[in-house]
This record gives C-alpha cells, sequence and structure tokens, in this order.
C-alpha cells in the first residue's frame, strides 16, 4: 500500500526520480513495471499503476458495456490512454509526452501514494485542490461513519 506525499522535479524529456521509499516495494510488487493513464475526474492529474493492479482494474472497465456512453468515456481515458512504463536504471519513469501536456504537468510535480496506486499532479493544481476543504454536501453517508 502506498501513502505519502513528494515534491519531485521533471525534466524536459518527463523523467522523475521515484522516491526511495518506493522503489523496494515496486521491485517487489510489480518488477518495477506500471502504467501510467488519465485520472478521469481530474484533469491536472495522471494515475500510475503497479502492473498487476492495472490489469485487475482494466478488466474491471472493460467489462462495462460500450453501449453506456460514461463506460466508453472511462474506458477510452483509462484504457485507451494508458501506457507502459518501467523504472530505468536511474529509478526514474517517464511519463510520456501527451500524458504531461494533457495533465499540465510542468518542472514541479507531485506524487501521491493513494493505496494501491499513485497519483502524479501538477504542483499548482494539487497545491489548489489540497487547500480547499471537503464541504459539507460533498460528505457521504460513508464518510460520516469513519471515526478519527
Amino acid at each position: 500500500m502506498f501513502y505519502g506525499e513528494s515534491t519531485i522535479a521533471i525534466d524536459d524529456k518527463g523523467r522523475f526520480a521515484v522516491p526511495t521509499s518506493y522503489r523496494e516495494q515496486l521491485s517487489a510488487l510489480c518488477a518495477n513495471r506500471l502504467v501510467v493513464t488519465y485520472n478521469p475526474f481530474e484533469r491536472e492529474c495522471l494515475w500510475i499503476f503497479p502492473l498487476p493492479e492495472w490489469e485487475r482494474m482494466r478488466d474491471q472497465v472493460m467489462q462495462l458495456s460500450s453501449f453506456n456512453a460514461a463506460h466508453r468515456d472511462l474506458q477510452r481515458k483509462l484504457v485507451g490512454a494508458a501506457a507502459h512504463i518501467e523504472l530505468d536504471s536511474n529509478s526514474r519513469l517517464v511519463v510520456p509526452p501527451t500524458a504531461r501536456q494533457n495533465a499540465g504537468l510542468q518542472k514541479q510535480v507531485v506524487l501521491l501514494g493513494i493505496g494501491a496506486k499513485f497519483e502524479l499532479w501538477s504542483e499548482p493544481a494539487q497545491r489548489a485542490r489540497q487547500e480547499l476543504p471537503i464541504a459539507e454536501l460533498d460528505i457521504s453517508d460513508d464518510m460520516r461513519q469513519l471515526r478519527f
């Protein structure tokens, strides 16, 4: 399970170093093979999955009926835009140019460990999102049952 927030520099070729704290886990979990794709719910964010988790998610999404327009959109954004990526010898990942451009990723990005996947945000977008409190109207019944 991944958790934590890291601000990372991304170079002109789209490479960024994976934080040391994740490297051993990624090696054991997926032999450093991952998949990057669009976050279908937030524009300035990409999702990065270890390969086994990606395959599980991909299979679920592709089982949805393509007769439903929302299903097709989800399939396009997640599966159609997916790209296999692998840690290089310097423990870096390369984000494809189209994904970087569409997510608005610049020199600084924020990598968030979110359970079974990572989110890769443009730094300004993540900071703006982080500053917004969850509105009372957005609190679900499931959230109300949580005990902190």
